[in-house]
């Protein structure tokens, strides 16, 4: 039943989008011949006429059009026809080829001041973090540094934690060899190499191989310094990049192989460089404040693991934004709004230089999935909110400059403006058909890796 009511929450998105597009070209003058619902392929599972256009809905219910007459060579409306859409001047065409886009936004921004008004409160994006339960086992470093079940976590090494994803980076990028080591760390090794290994001063440069049976103490092992991160890495609204310098396979299987031992007999293949860097990378401390019957208690540093993980499991509430009035739910929801554009065109860009793979672009089928799920355990306003992120994700997307989208028809209208005179028909045809095949190709991926989520239970 949830599935069902997220489908229909999507095809009115769907439909709002294309009602967008006719209804400013009717207004502008411009005949709408056919308004599609679903993609032109397959069966029409029904039809019908208003007016001068043809109303057509398809089988393949995952998308819509509407069309012109431009779009049929075959159409009895003459050449010079102002009702033609490439007749209209550039700024008609732009308002009517920009408004499946607006009404998207402003559809959303409607859901988002519905909810708003009628739950009297919307998400802030900001969670308070409490500890739910330790894992059990020495091994796990919560259960050393005297956190307590029940405890809300405050900090870590001094940054304030809002969301569980800052706690866990945190963890997971101070993790027990991470393969990087800084280079105040890398000298200081060497520095401690050296004064435990006296015989070595002055008989062996840095980059020099270490004799073969050579036997050389090493430094107690001891941990680097705490990471600090920026409020935009942990937000996932910048690219993390660790301190120092990453060791090489050998120096990380140098590593693993010293370690917990209080000397190296050496093969004759190692250096005095690669023994700094072995010994140098080891773990980072996270110091973690947490909130206990109204005071802050500082802990002792914890030490996650090679999986980064501290033994700790975690339960968030969200902190919701309160709406006491009409002019509060406007304000919340434009700042619920814009937030959410910022992390979808930050999730754009990292799409588009490779930071987030292929593999991980999901459709209709997992947000259909997802949203349907939301739907059962958190209730309709929580689905009606992510109805109007994914009105705000088409709106996005259509602005692409992609041929066969929105905002590859408006790049041809400000190529049109600048060169003062249309390009190539039969050019926007070739860059709008390959377009077309480039966008079915990438929807046929993303299906499947929908259907690969769901068969392998990740969705």
């Amino acid at each position: 039943m949830h599935i069902i009511t997220m489908l229909l929450l999507i095809s009115v998105l769907v439909l709002v989008h294309e009602l967008g597009h006719f209804g400013v070209a009717r207004l502008i003058g411009v005949k709408p011949e056919r308004f599609g619902f679903g993609l032109p392929f397959g069966p029409i599972l029904y039809e019908t006429t208003w007016g001068n256009t043809k109303i057509c809905i398809h089988a393949l219910l995952l998308g819509g059009y509407v069309a012109f007459a431009d779009d049929d060579p075959d159409s009895t409306i003459p050449k010079d026809d102002p009702s033609r859409l490439s007749n209209r001047k550039i700024w008609e065409r732009c308002a009517i080829i920009s408004a499946g886009v607006i009404a998207n936004a402003i559809l959303a921004f409607l859901i988002v001041l519905f909810v708003a008004g009628a739950s009297h409160n919307l998400p802030s994006g900001q969670y308070n973090i409490f500890i739910d339960q330790l894992e059990p086992g020495k091994a796990f470093s919560a259960n050393h540094i005297g956190i307590k079940k029940g405890d809300r976590i405050v900090s870590a090494n001094g940054i304030k934690v809002d969301s569980p994803f800052k706690f866990i980076e945190i963890a997971q990028r101070s993790k027990t060899y991470d393969n990087y080591v800084s280079y105040a760390r890398i000298k200081e090794q060497r520095s401690k190499i050296l004064e435990l290994n006296p015989a070595l001063k002055g008989e062996l440069k840095t980059g020099e191989v270490i004799p073969a049976n050579t036997k050389i103490i090493l430094p107690d092992y001891s941990a680097e310094a705490p990471l600090s991160f920026s409020d935009e890495n942990l937000a996932g609204m910048a690219h993390y990049k660790p301190e120092g310098v990453k060791l090489n396979a050998r120096q990380q299987k140098l590593r693993n192989n010293i370690s917990d031992k209080k000397y190296f007999i050496s093969t004759g293949k190692t250096t005095l460089n690669d023994l700094a860097y072995a010994t140098g990378d080891t773990v980072h401390p996270v110091y973690i404040m947490v909130s206990r019957n109204g005071k802050n208690v500082e802990l002792a540093p914890a030490y996650p693991n090679r999986q980064g993980l501290i033994g700790l499991k975690l339960k968030s509430d969200e902190v919701n934004i309160p709406v006491t009035g009409p002019i509060s739910a406007i304000k919340a929801s434009s700042t619920y709004i814009s937030r959410n554009v910022v992390f979808m065109l930050l999730g754009l860009w990292q799409i588009v230089t490779g930071q987030i793979p292929i593999t991980n672009l999901h459709g209709i089928v997992a947000v259909t999935k997802v949203g349907s799920d939301i739907i059962a355990k958190r209730g309709i306003w929580d689905g009606l909110l992510l109805t109007s992120l994914i009105s705000i994700d088409l709106a996005i997307v259509n602005l692409l400059p992609i041929p066969a989208l929105d905002g590859g028809h408006l790049l041809f209208l400000l190529i049109e403006k600048l060169r003062g005179k249309p390009v190539n028909e039969k050019m926007q045809e070739a860059f709008s058909k390959y377009g077309f095949i480039f966008l079915m190709i990438l929807m046929i991926l993303i299906i499947f890796n929908d259907i690969w989520a769901l068969v392998t239970d990740k969705l």
